[in-house]
């Protein structure tokens, strides 16, 4: 029996598919969020812009992960639920977070580059695995709360530092950010989905994938380098402040990547160094 829709023959959508295929799930979510090549689109003209933010948000974020003890700690113990003390936290300028700091900015990196090849969501779905201490050498286990409030800030960075851009028109921005927030949210699916209990029955069934890499490789790709090569802070908010304009003076240099085209007005998320 066919049921329609609006005169329109409706869609079916087979549920143990969506909890043991990953490209059913990928495609219901793409079809749900109106996630088209007009997105894929608009990100491939637009990842230069996000591509110069990348710094400035790695550095917000870990700002962000280390004003908390539930964070921070699990820079030490690498899970959120072990309340194991912690004598010295780890601060912003410390090897081991200046690593995970080579780390975020590949991934968001990564997630400026092409959606249309199925490459793309595999990955985004594995690094949701990778956070639930599952088939890994050196287990690692972030609870979701701050997968998803992780996620949420990066979001509102994006969205706030886009909007702000003095030169860009109202329908590029409109079209960057709807695409950018339509893969953090996908995102956000591919973590929730290795955390809730949804479709557990079918957990035999569902898609292994191995992760029994060694750290900083995600399959054959290496995406961390080794300690030595770590970058500095400083060589990180160089590289934001070395697009400013040589007229700002330095108290009032924004790390805002689009600081040389407009003033600063008020003081938001974008400006690292404030």
């Amino acid at each position: 029996m066919e049921f329609t829709f609006d005169g329109r023959p409706m869609k079916h959508v087979d549920r143990k598919s969506l909890y043991t295929r990953l490209e059913t799930r990928i495609n219901y979510l793409k079809d749900f969020l109106d996630f088209t090549s007009s997105d894929a689109e608009a990100l491939a003209w637009g990842s230069k812009y996000i591509k110069t933010l990348i710094p400035a948000v790695v550095n917000l974020v870990y700002r962000k992960l280390l004003e908390t003890d539930i964070t921070a700690r699990a820079f030490h113990t690498r899970d959120t639920s072990v309340e194991t003390p912690v004598e010295d936290f780890f601060h912003e300028d410390s090897p081991q977070i200046q690593r995970r700091k080579m780390f975020l900015r590949w991934y968001l990196t990564k997630i400026c580059s092409d959606p249309t090849h199925m490459d793309f969501w595999r990955y985004l779905n594995k690094v949701g695995l990778m956070h639930v201490a599952q088939e890994r050498l050196h287990k690692l286990n972030i609870e979701y709360v701050h997968m998803g409030a992780c996620l949420g800030y990066i979001q509102d960075v994006f969205t706030e530092a886009l909007l702000s851009h003095p030169t860009l028109s109202i329908t590029r921005k409109t079209a960057l950010i709807r695409a950018i927030s339509k893969i953090i949210w996908i995102q956000n699916d591919l973590i929730a989905k290795w955390r809730i209990r949804d479709g557990e029955e079918y957990a035999d069934e569902m898609s292994e994938i191995n992760l029994d890499d060694k750290e900083g490789y995600l399959g054959e790709k290496k995406i961390l380098g080794d300690s030595s090569s770590a970058s500095s802070s400083d060589d990180d908010r160089a590289s934001i402040i070395s697009s400013i304009a040589p007229s700002i003076a330095p108290s009032t240099a924004s790390a805002c990547p689009f600081a040389e085209m407009t003033k600063p007005a008020t003081n938001t998320k974008i400006w690292a160094g404030k």
